[in-house]
């Protein structure tokens, strides 16, 4: 008996991937040697009970055909129901997902809930500005890259705050009892060190930076705003601001801010609970402040509902109108002020926390512009993302652009560490490549490495030539690459704070610098590696990534293993549509790969 079906080839399933709302969908099942009597596709819109049921046509021997159109965009989940008869008997069996791709014959309906395919379904293409799609971009946590005074004199000092003696010295926090912060630390970075640094990205290839928030803020991370309208005191000023935007536009160079509109800080003249913008003004000390209905108190003042029970970051009511003219409206708002001045796109902290219509609104505010971005932050596949109870939206078409692939950078820290086969990685990455609208997915910020998580070169336990391994396969992945500043150095870190340390000058692993510098350069070179349809590949401990474009193809192969390992093209299963990679693969045939060793072979026609 053979039943089969794989999503991620379209002579079963066509088109491959999300599908445009009214776009028909064609399924094919296969099922030989045996006496089936029927075959139905079962079609569930997301969170409703009763399926669509579609027939399922015979049209040759043993292939068994149907079509579905959506009419409304959301999630949809599917699988098949076949009747077999069996010694004069029939039989009930469901086809249904195994991690995507392939399925599964299984006897159990009740199993069917979290083991059907999803089909995701959308209403319109999300803008994909060329400058970002072609794009590679650069995360600066500003406190921490460069001090671009000539002195190195610190701007705006705050008070009750400390600076370190070098900028040698390794981030630490000085804690209260409750474990609150007792005093920010600060080692003086600023926008002027950016300004200065710019020779140095645009020879590393940088055509996009993403900055960590520069708005007015009580600590060093500055996730805290205390005022929307103000560069923090210690980055610079608007002035400083705008020669910034000017030098990095003149070399090309785009800008994404961080955008932190889930909660403010305590002392920010919004909530202002210690009193720093005036003793009767903000929500916390006067109940008549415009500020106010942003605010929930469970026990005024003290008490009040705030982020994850972080009591420096009270939470703002997103649903407050006057909040909403106060982010996005068309006069004298935070995007409207920041966006007229030249910025070329926005990241949300959070996204999570930002209900649907307000991110939705945001989108609305940007589109009044020419070529502006919005990414979220989402750690998980954004497609099926539920949040507080809720099935999130973001891949629609009226909200997010695309998101930060931090799954992504899992896959890849545990393909090294060999936490996870080569097989279940593939599959995972297909499944989000299956799940995301192409633009959508093309819009990933890809990364290794954030201010939210260890570095790479701790996480793969200071091996370098592992974290080599990790930036090649972070440049092949569709997706736009962000470099987290001084991981293309080798700087090491922990987690918050090791992670944010100062940028290494003149202690730099220029061995790694430069293997970085001919990644951004291949992908420069390289449409394939743009805007090229992915496969994968697994098996016999190889892991490979193929690109594909117009008759161009590029395949990375990489020894996922710590012992060497001999290449033979047909040993390694290729996940999503054959384009004669084989063929090409045999290039490699009877080569002795060591530990981790990679090649990329390229092919204009095979």
């Amino acid at each position: 008996m053979y039943i089969h079906f794989d999503s991620w080839q379209e002579k079963y399933k066509k088109p491959f991937g999300a599908i445009k709302v009214d776009r028909p969908v064609e399924f094919m099942l296969e099922a030989y040697d045996v006496d089936v009597t029927s075959v139905e596709l079962y079609v569930y819109a997301d969170g409703k009970l009763i399926p669509e049921i579609v027939g399922m046509e015979n049209k040759s021997s043993g292939r068994y055909y149907a079509t579905y159109v959506p009419r409304k965009s959301g999630l949809y989940f599917y699988y098949f129901k076949l009747v077999i008869r069996q010694h004069e008997h029939e039989l009930v069996r469901y086809y249904c997902a195994n991690g995507g791709g392939q399925g599964q014959l299984i006897e159990n309906s009740e199993v069917l809930e979290n083991n059907s395919y999803q089909l995701t379904c959308y209403d319109k293409t999300v803008n994909a500005p060329e400058w970002y799609q072609n794009g590679i971009c650069y995360q600066i946590f500003p406190d921490r890259f460069y001090n671009g005074n000539l002195d190195g004199y610190i701007e705006g000092k705050k008070r009750d705050t400390f600076i370190y003696a070098t900028i040698q010295d390794d981030p630490m926090y000085i804690r209260n009892h409750d474990g609150s912060i007792a005093r920010w630390d600060f080692y003086g970075g600023n926008l002027k060190g950016i300004i200065k640094k710019i020779p140095y990205l645009k020879k590393l290839g940088i055509s996009i930076i993403y900055l960590n928030p520069i708005f007015e803020a009580a600590s060093n991370h500055r996730y805290d705003t205390s005022d929307y309208f103000k560069i923090d005191p210690m980055l610079g000023n608007e002035k400083v601001f705008k020669e910034l935007l000017t030098k990095l536009h003149k070399a090309g160079i785009h800008l994404i801010l961080d955008g932190v509109f889930s909660h403010v800080g305590r002392n920010s003249k919004y909530f202002n609970f210690n009193g720093n913008y005036g003793k009767h003004a903000g929500a916390a000390r006067d109940k008549n402040s415009e500020y106010y209905p942003w605010f929930s108190f469970e026990r005024y003042p003290d008490k009040y509902r705030c982020w994850w029970g972080n009591a420096d970051l009270p939470v703002v009511d997103k649903n407050d109108p006057q909040f909403q003219q106060f982010i996005y409206g068309e006069k004298n708002s935070v995007l409207a002020k920041w966006n007229q001045l030249g910025v070329d796109g926005w990241r949300l902290d959070v996204a999570d926390e930002l209900p649907d219509p307000f991110i939705a609104k945001i989108r609305k505010n940007l589109d009044g512009y020419r070529e502006r971005l919005l990414l979220g932050e989402v750690w998980e596949d954004a497609s099926n993302k539920v949040a507080y109870s809720q099935r999130r939206h973001y891949v629609k078409g009226d909200e997010l652009d695309g998101v930060m692939n931090y799954p992504l950078r899992e896959a890849i820290l545990d393909l090294l560490a060999q936490k996870r086969s080569a097989e279940t990685i593939a599959k995972e990455m297909m499944k989000l490549r299956e799940n995301y609208p192409l633009d959508f997915y093309l819009n990933s910020l890809n990364n290794i490495g954030t201010h939210d998580t260890k570095r790479v070169l701790t996480a793969l336990g200071g091996d370098v030539n592992k974290v080599k391994r990790a930036f090649e396969l972070l440049f092949m992945f569709p997706g736009v690459p962000c470099i987290y500043y001084g991981d293309e150095v080798g700087l090491p870190g922990g987690t918050d704070p090791d992670n944010r340390r100062f940028y290494p000058w003149g202690r730099e692993d220029h061995g790694l610098l430069e293997h970085v510098r001919s990644l951004t350069a291949k992908r420069q070179a390289e449409p394939a590696l743009i805007k090229g349809e992915l496969t994968l590949l697994a098996g016999e401990g190889f892991f490979g990534v193929g690109r594909y474009q117009a008759g161009r193809k590029v395949v990375y192969l990489l020894n996922a293993s710590e012992k060497p390992n001999e290449f033979y093209a047909d040993k390694l299963q290729q996940f999503h549509d054959e384009w004669n990679l084989r063929a090409m693969m045999t290039k490699a045939n009877g080569k002795e790969f060591g530990p981790f060793e990679s090649i990329t072979l390229t092919s204009d026609n095979c």
